[in-house]
C-alpha cells in the first residue's frame, strides 16, 4: 500500500444530527490498533451511559474492520456508519455514533440516514490527511559534495534533512517513495560517482493535508 487516508488530526471530531427528538451524536477519532478502538468504544460508553445506543465502526489500515448495530433493527446503523468510513477511504479511525431516543420510531430508512448524517457531519469537522509511504535514505559524501547533496535533495521533495559531520559528511532524509530511486540516480551525476546512499527503510507520513469544510 503506497498511501491511505485518515483523520487530519488525532484530536476527537463529532457531529450532531437530530431527526423527531432523536438525537445522533458521531464521535470520530484516529486509531491504530483494535484495543485503541475497543478503549475508544468503551470511553464513549461511560460518557453517555444514559443512551440507548452507542453504535461503533472502525477500520484499520491492515484490513480489519468491525461494526455493531447495538440494539437498533440489523443494518440500520452500525453499517451505515461503517459504509461513510469506507467511502471516504478511511483507514486507522473509528466512529461511535450515540443516539438519544426522542420517542418517535424512524423506521428503517430513517435510521440508516440519521446515522449516515452524522458520521458524515463528524468527518466534515476533521478533515482527512493523506498517509504515503516515504523512504528513508542515507548518503555519505564529502564535505566538497554536501551542498550538491542538500540541493539535490531539496529539489526531489526531502524532509526532515539531516546530517553529521565526521571524517565524511553524512546525511539522511525522508523522501516520497517514487522519488528515492530518482535521488539514487543523479546522485552519482552531482557528486562525481564520490557519493554513495542507501534507502534504510521506509515510513508512513503525511503528505498533503486538507480540509473539507
Amino acid at each position: 500500500m503506497d498511501s491511505y487516508f485518515t483523520l487530519q488530526s488525532n484530536i476527537e471530531a463529532s457531529g450532531e444530527f437530530v431527526d423527531r427528538k432523536s438525537r445522533f451524536i458521531a464521535q470520530l477519532v484516529h486509531i491504530e490498533s483494535e484495543d485503541e478502538a475497543n478503549a475508544f468504544i468503551e470511553m464513549v460508553r461511560k460518557r453517555h451511559y444514559d443512551a440507548r445506543h452507542n453504535v461503533p465502526a472502525w477500520i484499520l489500515v491492515d484490513g480489519r474492520e468491525r461494526q455493531s448495530d447495538d440494539g437498533e433493527p440489523s443494518r440500520t446503523s452500525g453499517m451505515p456508519t461503517l459504509e461513510v468510513l469506507r467511502g471516504a477511504g478511511l483507514k486507522n479511525v473509528c466512529c461511535v455514533v450515540t443516539r438519544y431516543f426522542g420517542g418517535i420510531l424512524l423506521g428503517s430508512g430513517g435510521l440508516v440516514r440519521a446515522y449516515s448524517k452524522a458520521a458524515s457531519m463528524a468527518l466534515e469537522a476533521a478533515g482527512r490527511a493523506r498517509m504515503a509511504e516515504w523512504s528513508l535514505v542515507e548518503t555519505d559524501c564529502g564535505y566538497a559534495q554536501y551542498e550538491r547533496v542538500r540541493r539535490l535533495l531539496s529539489d526531489l521533495g526531502a524532509e526532515e534533512v539531516e546530517a553529521s559531520f565526521g571524517a565524511e559528511v553524512s546525511v539522511s532524509a525522508l523522501l516520497p517513495l517514487e522519488t528515492a530511486p530518482l535521488f539514487c540516480d543523479r546522485l552519482g551525476d552531482v557528486t562525481a560517482g564520490s557519493a554513495k546512499s542507501r534507502v534504510a527503510g521506509s515510513v508512513f507520513r503525511p503528505q498533503k493535508i486538507f480540509s473539507e469544510k
